[in-house]
C-alpha cells in the first residue's frame, strides 16, 4: 500500500505538554478590565448554578465535539478538547467561554475541628470553611472573536490534570453590554456538562495517546507563546496538528493518523524496539468485516531512531501514517494500530473507524 510518511518528523522534544489555567494566570497578575471581570463572575455564577441542580439554557447550540489525551509534565495529562456553537446565534462580534474540571473522586474528609472543654469548636469551623477557597482540577476563561461563515464554529482549548474521572462545565455566553438598553432581551449563553475519563501514562505501563486523525501537520518555526499555545492546543513542541473532526472522507483524500507512544522498554542504550503495524478492514453489511489491505510496519528502534534519540532525556516515540484512498472501494472501513514493545514483549492496539465516500 502507498503511504507518505515524510510528514511526520520525530518528536524529539515538547511534546510533554501543559496548559495555562485561572491559577496559573492569577499567579502571573495577568489584568483584565472590569467588563471582563463582570463576564467571569457572570459566567462562574452561572457554572455555580448549574452544579447546584438548577437548569441551564443552551441558546447557542454548544456541543462537545471530541477530547484527547496526552502525556504531560509532573504526572499528569495534558487534555485537548473542542467544542462547537452556532455562531449565527451570537448577537456580538465575541463570545465568552469558560471551562470548569471538577474531579468526580470524593474528597479527603476535612480534619476534626479542635475539641474545648469535650466539645467541637463549630464556631470556629464554620468560619474556617467559609473562607476557604473551592479549588477545582482546571478552569479557565477565554474572550473568543465570532467567525462569519463558519458554522458550526469550532473552538479548541485544553486542561491538564491528573488521571482519573472528571466533570467538566462549559458555558459559552454572549458578553453582557456595558449599557443594555431598555428591556432589552436576556444575554444568550449556553452550558454543557461532559464527562472525561483521563487514562494514566505515568505508571510504566505500554500505552499510546489519543490517536489523532489530522487534516495536516504544520511545522512550527519558533516556540509559542502561552497565549497562543492557550489558543492552540494542538500545538506540540515543534509542530501543529489540525486535527480532523469528521471522518468521511473522499476518495481524493488521505487518511493521517498521529500519536505517540509511552514507557516502551528500552535497551542498554534507552533505545526502544517497538513495531508499529497499520492493518485496514472493510466493514460488510450483515457479514463479518474482512481484511482489506495494510502498509509495512512501522520499526522504532536503534537502526531506525535517530543515534541522539533518548527517552531518558525526555525524547518522545511517535508513531503515524498518511495513507492516500484512492485505492479504497467506497464503504466502511475499520483502521486497527498494533503496537508490540518487543522488549518488554508486549501489545496494544488502538482503532479508528472511518468512512470513503465517492470523489
Amino acid at each position: 500500500m502507498k503511504q507518505r510518511r515524510g510528514v511526520f518528523a520525530l518528536v524529539m522534544s515538547g511534546a510533554l505538554v501543559c496548559s495555562i489555567g485561572l491559577l496559573a494566570q492569577s499567579k502571573d497578575e495577568k489584568k483584565r478590565d472590569d467588563a471582563q471581570k463582570k463576564e467571569i463572575q457572570s459566567v462562574v455564577k452561572v457554572v455555580d448554578d448549574a452544579a447546584a441542580g438548577q437548569p441551564a439554557p443552551n441558546d447557542l447550540s454548544l456541543a462537545w465535539v471530541r477530547e484527547d489525551v496526552l502525556k504531560a509534565q509532573g504526572n499528569k495529562e495534558y487534555v485537548p478538547f473542542t467544542i462547537a456553537i452556532d455562531p449565527s446565534k451570537v448577537g456580538g462580534d465575541k463570545v465568552a467561554f469558560y471551562w470548569r474540571v471538577v474531579s468526580k473522586s470524593p474528597a479527603a474528609a476535612p480534619e476534626a475541628a479542635p475539641v474545648a472543654n469535650g466539645k467541637k469548636d463549630d464556631k470556629k469551623k464554620d468560619d474556617k470553611d467559609k473562607n476557604k477557597k473551592v479549588d477545582y482540577a482546571y478552569e479557565d476563561i477565554t474572550f473568543v472573536p465570532v467567525v462569519a461563515g463558519q458554522n458550526p464554529m469550532r473552538i479548541s482549548r485544553s486542561f491538564t490534570v491528573p488521571a482519573g474521572a472528571y466533570d467538566v462545565y462549559l458555558v459559552a455566553k454572549e458578553p453582557t453590554p456595558e449599557k443594555a438598553p431598555k428591556n432589552a432581551p436576556p444575554t444568550k449563553m449556553s452550558l454543557l456538562k461532559q464527562t472525561v475519563n483521563v487514562p494514566d501514562f505515568w505508571n510504566g505501563d505500554l500505552a499510546t495517546s489519543s490517536v489523532i486523525v489530522a487534516s495536516r501537520i504544520d511545522p512550527l518555526a519558533a516556540p509559542l507563546t502561552p497565549q497562543q499555545q492557550a489558543d492552540r492546543p494542538y500545538a506540540l513542541g515543534q509542530m501543529e496538528i489540525v486535527p480532523t473532526f469528521d471522518t468521511k472522507f473522499t476518495k481524493k483524500a488521505e487518511l493521517s493518523t498521529f500519536m505517540l507512544i509511552y514507557n516502551p522498554k528500552v535497551d542498554a542504550n534507552n533505545k526502544p524496539d517497538v513495531s508499529v503495524e497499520y492493518n485496514f478492514y472493510q466493514k460488510q453489511t450483515g457479514q463479518p468485516e474482512k481484511f482489506f489491505n495494510k502498509t509495512n510496519p512501522q520499526n522504532l528502534n536503534a537502526q531506525t531512531l535517530p543515534p541522539q534519540f533518548d527517552l531518558a532525556a525526555g525524547h518522545q516515540l511517535q508513531s503515524g501514517q498518511a495513507v492516500p484512498l484512492a485505492s479504497f472501494p467506497e464503504g466502511d472501513y475499520r483502521l486497527e494500530i498494533k503496537v508490540t514493545d518487543k522488549i518488554a514483549n508486549k501489545t496494544l492496539t488502538r482503532e479508528i473507524n472511518f468512512t470513503v465516500n465517492p470523489s
